[in-house]
């Protein structure tokens, strides 16, 4: 999705250490912060509000650094032509609307745990999207890591269904669906990145989502809906910013300097985190299964990922 690091490297072709040091640090912050969007938006549907709500808040309040970040890459730029837009169109309403909005759907029936782990398994639905679409070859390494990473979340699938029943099936076809979504937007988005940046292409593309979920909001929604508990527009601030916005930048930021294969490498940590915090602020189980489960999705995309040509 994004192109790989434009700062010089050591004459070695790896990075300096202090930029090495730097991109790991935000590689990991970033992931940190985005493994906390399940979890905010699990701790909002206890107070009783809807998706098309909830996802109408984070992105109102996220608009104005999405239209900030299209401005400031944008400078100087050439305008886009009417075939770029409507790329961005496309893409903005498949990879950030439509896909954010399945995942909102879905949390409502699954734990913050399974949701972070379907939605880790893009790196294995963009090989399989590329093998299908472009016929782009997937060795036997990726291969097998999928296997590896499928089986994971079948453990875990398996557990949450013999706990919660048949809604799990429900909230994992959603995400799922929202993985798949999302995958779709990296793949479809390689020609665009390279003629307006991933920055500007990035800005532009949430914001197209910001303003589909606001008018999703106003069409499915009565004005009178607006009106949430102050406990709900907090979550929504912190999602925005914390979850959104500051995830977006870390990791472009950690591309730059390491790559984006040690980048998502690092963002294994994720799930992990993800899995912790919905023990500690969900009370989620986190139970055997759930750990071997996490285990063997991390070991499969860890696979995929080193498979993957730069």
């Amino acid at each position: 999705m994004r192109p790989e690091p434009s700062l010089a490297p050591a004459a070695s072709g790896v990075p300096h250490r202090s930029q090495l040091l730097a991109g790991l640090a935000l590689a990991a912050a970033g992931a940190i912060a985005f493994s906390g969007k399940a979890i905010i938006i699990k701790l909002a549907y206890r107070h009783e509000v809807d998706p098309a709500t909830l996802i109408m808040y984070r992105m109102l309040l996220a608009l104005p650094f999405f239209v900030a970040m299209a401005w400031w890459a944008g400078r100087g730029q050439a305008p886009l032509t009417a075939r770029q837009w409507r790329g961005v169109l496309f893409l903005g309403f498949i990879g950030y609307y439509l896909s954010s909005y399945l995942d909102f759907l879905g949390l409502q029936y699954i734990s913050a745990s399974l949701e972070r782990l379907i939605l880790y398994l893009n790196p294995t639905l963009v090989a399989l999207l590329g093998l299908l679409l472009y016929q782009r070859r997937v060795g036997l390494r990726q291969v097998i890591g999928m296997a590896v990473s499928y089986s994971g979340i079948l453990v875990v699938f398996a557990h949450e269904l013999a706990l919660q029943g048949q809604a799990v099936v429900l909230g994992g076809a959603l995400v799922f669906a929202s993985a798949l979504f999302y995958a779709l937007y990296m793949v479809y988005s390689g020609e665009l990145v390279q003629r307006l940046g991933s920055l500007r292409l990035v800005g532009l593309a949430t914001t197209v989502a910001c303003l589909c979920c606001i008018l999703q909001f106003l069409w499915l929604r009565p004005i009178a809906a607006a009106s949430v508990v102050p406990e709900v527009l907090w979550l929504s601030l912190i999602n925005a910013t914390v979850c959104t916005v500051a995830p977006v930048l870390l990791v472009m930021m950690a591309i730059e300097r390491i790559g984006s294969s040690l980048t998502a490498q690092v963002g294994m940590v994720g799930p992990m985190v993800t899995l912790l915090l919905s023990g500690l602020l969900l009370g989620e189980v986190i139970s055997a299964w759930v750990l071997a489960g996490t285990a063997l999705v991390l070991a499969g995309v860890y696979v995929v990922t080193r498979g993957r040509s730069p």
